[in-house]
């Protein structure tokens, strides 16, 4: 992942059963399909590809364990994921920030 925004990135962050699986495997210590699926209301298959998903991006890793692939978050994938949606989140701030100041500068001009 380039320090630049990566739109992979965050089309695998924006889905909220991602963002879940995410948590899940942080809570957990990692997880497989099987065990991701049980917690959540989506079938094992669903599961597996958003996990397929999160691997392409660099979020989880999968190892094989058994007959299915056992799933551990990249906490400094993760760290840097954070730090890029932060980014942005600073960068739409400070423009809204410069947008609310035009617009209150406008209102009062059209007030005096």
């Amino acid at each position: 992942m380039s320090d630049a925004i990566d739109d992979d990135l965050w089309s695998a962050v924006g889905d909220p059963t991602r963002r879940r699986m995410l948590d899940l495997l942080l809570a957990d210590g990692g997880g497989t399909a099987t065990t991701l699926s049980d917690k959540l209301p989506v079938t094992r298959q669903a599961v597996a590809k958003h996990l397929g998903v999160l691997d392409r991006v660099g979020l989880v890793h999968g190892t094989p364990s058994g007959r299915e692939r056992r799933y551990d978050v990249d906490e400094t994938q993760l760290a840097r994921a954070v730090a890029q949606l932060s980014a942005v989140g600073s960068t739409w701030n400070n423009r809204l920030h410069r947008i609310k100041r035009m617009a209150e500068a406008i209102q009062r001009h059209r007030q005096s």
